[in-house]
């Protein structure tokens, strides 16, 4: 009888796992719309008491999407406002929505990897992930390891999807 070989062990794959470089933190959203006269008017001086009355110490350490999620069309300094009031607590504050806020925090991350670790590997850019790494994480993962990579794959070792090999 054959011995079975697990050949995905004994190769030369590397993995790259954008979940090992995922931020530790509460992600939060803060919808500005809140503080809005229905949702939609801001009477400057209402918004203001109404972020001056605001408990922003339930943000401390928080990553922190600011947003409005109605279609009230908002002056520039209301988002900036709103930040100010954040500063002293949250890690990270990001306008937009929580996806726009993962997109944020990796292309902060991804530019400070060594990928000289991947120099002529073949590399798999792990594709299951349990948490919320968004699609632009995958991309500029693929844009960091291409100059170092002698192949880069996308997926699991045992059924990977090739994307790049480099050219003798």
């Amino acid at each position: 009888m054959d011995e079975i070989i697990n050949k995905v062990a004994n190769s030369s794959l590397e993995v790259f796992d954008l979940e090992d470089y995922y931020p530790i933190g509460n992600r939060t959203q803060i919808d500005i719309s809140q503080w809005l006269t229905d949702g939609f008017i801001l009477k400057e001086k209402d918004f203001r008491e109404h972020l001056k009355q605001h408990d922003w110490t339930k943000y401390q350490d928080h990553f922190v999407a600011v947003f409005c999620s109605t279609d009230a069309i908002l002056p520039a300094w209301a988002s900036v406002l709103v930040t100010v009031h954040l500063a002293p607590f949250a890690k990270k504050i990001v306008d937009g929505n929580l996806q726009g806020l993962e997109t944020f925090l990796y292309q902060e991350i991804l530019p400070k990897i060594d990928y000289s670790k991947y120099e002529n590997k073949a590399v798999i850019i792990k594709g299951c992930s349990k948490k919320p790494v968004p699609i632009s994480a995958y991309v500029a993962a693929a844009q960091y390891l291409q100059p170092f990579a002698k192949s880069i794959m996308y997926g699991e070792a045992c059924s990977a999807v090739p994307l790049y090999k480099k050219k003798n």
